[in-house]
């Protein structure tokens, strides 16, 4: 039987409960905040409850269902605050807590689909807590090691900087692997010295006067090299055989064109060590995780016809 509060359209606070699913407790708390105050008393002194009770009533339900303190909701309710801005604020709070839970997800079905080691686990729990800005800043720190200092023109660095990983919103298990590597390859301090190794090369390169860096001659001994020293590694050719050192002499001229001669035993080991600077395979695994991490296509490595092109000339000065 409907009282005749509710009949006059007035609502006690258990008829309200009723109406809105909301606990007596709840709306007696709102009641006495303020933010949703009763709009009359019964003869008795007790609350009652209007129509724009319950409306204003859902509205806090609504939003604090959506995470909306309370402080927030009064000055919405009070028309010191905009709902629309309101919402669009918390719609992008959302939105980060999202992609945190996307990193967090992929990194639980990692660890569910094989046995990280100890530090391995430690790194996917870190990268688990990391925001996008938290991340960037592992990647800014290596760059500011690698690069502090150095010409801030320099087309290495600008390369390196262009193209940094950028893990995405909902990775795959492959893509935490990826980044997990690679955060541990960014703090090792061989690894940055190396990386300052190249950059300070390069950059000296640039100010000598080098109008193009790498140079037409430099790009065509780096894909010269590359496809023979496949060649040899796919043919299983030792760098010190007879075979090896013939590969050798025949890229010589092109060597001694972009390295500088005259030939000789001790000028190939200078050219050997100039070439290990850039013959690097953690540098190119670094390359091989942006891949993964950014979802770019994949490349075939060069680093080891490199290696061997290395230990040819290295087994040929030693002859």
């Amino acid at each position: 039987m409907v009282s005749m509060e509710t009949q006059h359209g007035r609502h006690s606070i258990g008829e309200l409960a009723k109406l809105t699913g909301l606990t007596v407790k709840t709306i007696r708390f709102y009641s006495d905040e303020g933010i949703v105050p009763p709009s009359d008393r019964s003869a008795a002194g007790y609350r009652l409850y209007d129509a724009e009770s319950v409306a204003r009533l859902e509205l806090v339900r609504t939003l604090r269902d959506l995470g909306i303190d309370l402080a927030t909701i009064r000055a919405v309710l009070e028309r010191k605050a905009d709902i629309q801005a309101v919402a669009t604020a918390h719609a992008d709070a959302l939105d980060v807590q999202i992609r945190v839970l996307r990193v967090r997800r992929a990194v639980l079905r990692t660890v569910a689909h094989r046995t990280p080691t100890e530090r391995e686990l430690s790194l996917m729990n870190r990268l688990a807590q990391l925001s996008a800005e938290d991340r960037q800043s592992i990647i800014d720190d290596y760059h500011e090691a690698v690069f502090g200092g150095l010409e801030a023109d320099d087309a290495v660095q600008q390369k390196y900087r262009a193209v940094a990983p950028a893990l995405p919103d909902d990775p795959t298990p492959e893509q935490v692997d990826a980044w997990v590597e690679l955060a541990e390859l960014l703090q090792d301090r061989s690894f940055r010295q190396r990386s300052r190794e190249m950059a300070v090369e390069s950059t000296r390169a640039r100010t000598e006067g080098a109008s193009e860096y790498p140079s037409p001659a430099q790009q065509d001994l780096a894909d010269q090299v590359t496809s023979a020293g496949r060649s040899a590694l796919a043919a299983g050719t030792a760098p010190d055989s007879a075979e090896g050192q013939a590969v050798v002499e025949e890229l010589m001229p092109a060597i001694i064109g972009v390295y500088g001669g005259p030939d000789s035993p001790s000028r190939r080991t200078e050219i050997a060590e100039e070439m290990s600077v850039f013959a690097d395979a953690r540098v190119e695994r670094y390359w091989q995780l942006l891949v993964i991490i950014n979802g770019w296509p994949s490349f075939e490595p060069r680093v080891p016809a490199w290696e061997w092109l290395i230990a040819a000339l290295r087994a040929g000065s030693a002859q």
